[in-house]
């Protein structure tokens, strides 16, 4: 009898091919945050062969993957400091005056993290009609996709909040592994791109009285906050650079920036009237963007500002800590907490404007096919037990520069990324539960 050609289920290049499908599958996984991403370059099924490949830096969230073996678990970003010159006029001597360029660099250090799944016993199987190896997978990718996704959106806020749940896959910084989980430091918003909503103004720089921030709750979002972001970004030295969709015909003439607001902030600004008319414009804009998905859905667009719903809010209650920073020059990191006037009917809640290259996130290769997504399974106690374990190597950061402001001063400053703290509603009995 011939043999058949096969592979068998516990070679290296079945568990290739399956970290490979995984890591497909959550590079294009249909979530908000997914969608603020460009994709990686064509060929992810032979990633191995190319060393490096990282998205469009056009993009929000700028992803990195790394494959090459046994070079640490830090991944490099550069960043050329703003030119800052003049040009020189007629027949004056332009030799030997040349403006030097300049560069810093950043590091993302990445991790592993698995989650392991239990599949049940013999017996399990016998009694129960769900077959939970069937449903172990799927179970497993969504609570891996979800980390991923509340870990970029904690470093992009520059904070975890407060609000717990089971939904939640990163735990409040309380949590003794908090550090750990989020493999990079969480870093709070730096002074130049951390706003509070203000009655009279839209926005206004961070304040603090008497310990608490300066809020009130009345200083919801609304269109005149967005009004106040644009002319915000409009006016302050280099602003996060606009965001250019793939296949947006008007991104150079039309720029954009992402407003990511949490489902609450989002239900305030809809019940304005005018509300309907933004969903238009973005409608509008998806037709010259090629109906690219982050116009799709409950998403509007108002003032160049492209107005998104947050997966989960990023919260904080009466007493809880905000941090802030009072110097543009340090990274040294204040506190001040929400008003006890909010009581348990308010909260503060933060949206964050988004422009290129926000956060970066790095992937390195596992053990287990040589991608940055593996899985296992196996059983134990005699073959009588059986485990699914998913797994992925990453570290999401922030990306922050000091940044020459053209006088020889550096502000610290988080490149593409803005937090905006406004007053919100929450459900009775949510402060208690």
């Amino acid at each position: 009898m011939t043999n058949k050609t096969v592979v068998a289920a516990a070679s290296e290049k079945a568990m290739y091919v399956q970290a490979a499908g995984l890591f497909a599958q959550s590079m294009q996984r249909n979530s908000t945050l997914g969608r603020l991403s460009g994709t990686l370059p064509k060929g992810e099924g032979g990633a191995s062969e190319t060393i490096r490949k990282q998205t469009t830096a056009d993009m929000p969230i700028v992803k990195t993957v790394d494959l090459s073996r046994g070079k640490g678990d830090e991944v490099e970003f550069q960043f050329l400091q703003p030119f800052g010159a003049y040009p020189i006029m007629g027949s004056r001597m332009a030799e030997g005056k040349g403006t030097g360029l300049t560069y810093d660099q950043a590091r993302v250090r990445v991790n592993q993290a698995r989650l392991p799944v239990d599949l049940g016993d013999t017996m399990t199987g016998l009694r129960s009609v769900v077959d939970f190896r069937k449903l172990g997978r799927p179970v497993a990718q969504s609570v891996m996709d979800a980390f991923l996704d509340q870990s970029l959106l904690v470093h992009m806020a520059g904070a975890r909040g407060f609000q717990t749940g089971i939904e939640w896959r990163v735990p409040t910084a309380d949590h003794p592994q908090f550090a750990e989980f989020l493999v990079n430091p969480v870093l709070a918003p730096t002074k130049n791109r951390h706003y509070l909503a203000d009655g009279t103004h839209g926005v206004a720089p961070v304040s603090v009285a008497g310990g608490e921030i300066g809020l009130q709750t009345t200083d919801v979002l609304s269109m005149d906050v967005v009004d106040g972001i644009r002319t915000t970004i409009e006016s302050i030295q280099l602003p996060p650079p606009a965001v250019k969709i793939p296949g947006d015909i008007v991104a150079e003439d039309s720029p954009l920036r992402c407003l990511l607001v949490s489902p609450a902030q989002y239900h305030a600004f809809a019940a304005d009237p005018q509300f309907r008319q933004l969903q238009v414009a973005a409608m509008n804009r998806a037709a010259k963007a090629k109906q690219h998905p982050l116009f799709l859905g409950e998403v509007g667009l108002w003032n160049g500002v492209l107005i998104c719903k947050m997966p989960k809010p990023i919260r904080f209650y009466a007493g809880d800590e905000i941090r802030y920073a009072a110097s543009f020059t340090s990274e040294t990191e204040s506190v001040a907490t929400v008003p006890a006037s909010f009581g348990t009917t308010h909260a503060v809640d933060r949206a964050i404007l988004l422009g290129g290259q926000a956060v970066a996130q790095a992937f390195a290769a596992s053990g287990h096919g040589g991608m940055p997504f593996f899985w296992k399974e196996k059983t134990f106690d005699h073959d009588d037990k059986r485990e699914l374990l998913i797994g992925a190597i990453q570290g999401s950061s922030k990306v922050r520069w000091a940044v020459d402001q053209g006088n020889g001063v550096k502000h610290i400053t988080d490149h593409g990324a803005i937090a905006i703290d406004t007053a919100v509603k929450i459900i009775p009995g949510e402060r208690t539960a």
